[in-house]
């Protein structure tokens, strides 16, 4: 459900967040897209406004790639056949009236051989909106599925009267990053990620949640379980969901509006969390002067401190 205030942005914001699993065989790109359909439908059934899916839900598709496609053309292939599943996904959500964020989708860079790890935005009045990953883990430099090159720039869009901003995964860690984005009035930050063990979740979903104090903001964070053709009483890749806001008296006490607790490989889930009436209105009010803790975290530098000592 979505409320909002005449001739204004939205006080309110319900999404799916799907922490889809990765390790069921996927036969072809049109049954892929068929469970996407399905949650798609299942979220305008429920007056969700969007659905959001984590970092690289499409390397699902590897399971139906040439037999003889080498190692370092697979982000390659995922780039093309990238390009027929967002035309039919853009048809989806206009289908059903739900935005979706695919989670990433490798795009070729214009001119190059290398891709970007690019999430999209698919919305359901049928723009569309992405963000390159600005900084790459150890194995996307590695390039053992092919060159990744990173993004540079930080895009904002508007949604329903909302400043949005997608950062993937890794980039969530990054402080100076967020400086940056604690400076731009967003009203809601959408992160798609993929962590390979406990640990790498820790992080990702531990920075979300302070993150949203700092930037005084909801942040909402979806990871995806397992890996694709895995083992899963082996895998260590850890998915969940979770939405989080500032921690103040007006909004929430601990900073947790809705989370799904860590979903192991092993538990063979692909769950979805509902976040209903996320407060993003109060969110914005807080951010511009009513804060409880009379502070906005963001706007401090400390580019004027001297540092003495050794």
């Amino acid at each position: 459900m979505m409320v909002s205030r005449a001739d204004g942005p939205v006080e309110h914001i319900s999404l799916d967040l799907w922490a889809a699993n990765l390790e069921p065989v996927t036969l072809n790109l049109e049954s892929w897209l068929a469970r996407v359909e399905q949650r798609l439908s299942n979220a305008a059934k429920h007056e969700v406004a969007a659905l959001i899916m984590p970092e690289y839900a499409c390397a699902q598709w590897l399971a139906f790639a040439p037999a003889d496609l080498p190692p370092l053309k697979r982000l390659a292939w995922l780039a093309e056949m990238g390009e027929d599943a967002l035309a039919s996904m853009k048809a989806l959500s206009a289908q059903y009236g739900v935005a979706l964020l695919p989670g990433t989708i490798p795009h070729r860079v214009k001119g190059s051989t290398s891709v970007t790890n690019r999430a999209w935005f698919l919305a359901a009045d049928g723009q569309i909106f992405h963000q390159d990953k600005l900084s790459l883990t150890p194995l996307e430099e590695g390039g053992g599925d092919g060159p990744t090159a990173r993004g540079t720039g930080i895009n904002v869009f508007s949604w329903h009267g909302l400043r949005v901003a997608m950062i993937v995964c890794l980039d969530v860690e990054y402080t100076a990053l967020w400086a940056r984005l604690g400076q731009l009035d967003l009203d809601l930050i959408l992160i798609p990620a993929k962590a390979d063990m406990i640990t790498g979740y820790n992080r990702v979903f531990g920075c979300a949640w302070s993150r949203a104090t700092e930037a005084q903001t909801a942040v909402c964070v979806v990871g995806a379980v397992g890996v694709p053709m895995g083992h899963p009483a082996t895998d260590t890749g850890v998915g969940g969901a979770a939405a989080f806001l500032p921690c103040d008296v007006s909004i929430s006490l601990d900073g947790v509006f809705a989370t799904l607790a860590p979903q192991p490989a092993s538990a063979g889930s692909s769950a979805n969390l509902t976040v209903r009436d996320l407060p993003v209105g109060q969110c914005r009010r807080i951010r511009n002067g009513a804060a409880e803790a009379e502070v906005n975290p963001a706007s401090w530098s400390a580019r004027q401190l001297d540092v003495t000592g050794a």
